[in-house]
């Protein structure tokens, strides 16, 4: 394994490695020395990033690796957006929750974004990400929550709904380290200015894109009883320690006043979905036609902005 990595990919914790991308993070789990299993993915970035995470591997792993498998904590944009490049270089098995498979297999769309919460240009920015489903049904398999993941032997399957309706995250006991996906961030995800500097500060998931504001904080709460020492989010700096620890019991203790927007599509009634896909889905809850004006004008000069980021 090659030490010399950049400086653009980043140590979580022994055997576990990550990398930024563009605003969105990729994690790579390594076995243990000896085991059949080898590495696997966590996540992959938005469309565009294959090419950047098969340097990565290789600067990790040796010219020419491919992980065990790739592992999905939701099947958002940002976090599968890569995965149909990366199979065409990668033939390997791909696991996601039950409750994800139909935005992975062509069944549904996720429900609409709100993009008039957290009042930040992420979120309006967030208008454009797409929801329609991606088609990988030859590749998915399902995770089997008490069985866990056969690639990933000293990880537990965390079910952390809210964020998406079969969002899940990995904790490792052993070393109390839990990749989080978007159960939680740390930073502000509705922020341009927090998320595209890195600037940390633990929150709830991106409110933009959850649809269920009780399982969300179940799911926070249910992360905070594990008192994890370290924490990988899927948007943000890894963040440990003493630190983690008040900021997110203080976080669970406090949620609905500090990571609940005060007004939403999804605040007071969440969108159902079950295994076939979204069954139902709130009616939109601004009818004031200018602030929808200025609103996308400020989005399309923010994609605008990001597209000569990602140049």
């Amino acid at each position: 394994m090659n030490r010399l990595l950049s400086a653009k990919y980043f140590q979580v914790t022994q055997r576990v490695w990550g990398t930024r991308l563009l605003f969105v993070n990729v994690y790579m789990i390594a076995n243990r020395p000896g085991s059949t299993k080898g590495w696997v993915l966590v996540d992959t970035g938005l469309k565009g990033s294959a090419d950047k995470i098969i340097a990565m591997a290789e600067a990790l792993f040796g010219p020419g690796t491919k992980p065990g498998a790739i592992v999905l904590t939701h099947g958002h944009a940002d976090h599968a957006g890569s995965l149909r490049e990366l199979l065409k270089h990668w033939n390997v098995p791909v696991y996601a929750h039950a409750l994800e498979l139909p935005y992975l297999t062509g069944k549904s769309s996720y429900p609409p974004i709100d993009p008039f919460v957290g009042g930040g240009l992420m979120s309006l920015l967030s208008a454009f990400f797409p929801i329609k489903p991606i088609h990988i049904r030859h590749k998915i398999n399902t995770i089997d929550v008490d069985e866990g993941i056969p690639y990933l032997p000293e990880w537990k399957v965390i079910e952390t709904p809210g964020h998406s309706p079969g969002h899940i995250s990995l904790f490792m006991s052993a070393n109390s380290v839990l990749l989080a996906g978007d159960a939680l961030a740390t930073t502000r995800t509705e922020s341009a200015l927090y998320e595209l500097n890195y600037i940390k500060k633990l929150t709830g998931p991106p409110q933009y894109f959850t649809v269920n504001w009780l399982a969300a904080a179940i799911s926070l709460r249910k992360i905070a009883e594990l008192n994890p020492r370290t924490i990988a989010p899927g948007h943000g700096p890894v963040m440990r320690g003493r630190e983690l620890q008040d900021d997110l019991q203080e976080l669970a203790a406090n949620f609905e006043a500090v990571a609940v927007p005060a007004s939403g599509r999804y605040v007071e009634h969440p969108a159902i979905a079950d295994e076939t896909g979204v069954t139902y889905v709130p009616p939109f809850v601004s009818n004031v036609r200018f602030k929808v004006i200025v609103a996308f004008a400020a989005a399309f000069a923010g994609f605008i902005i990001m597209r000569q980021l990602q140049r």
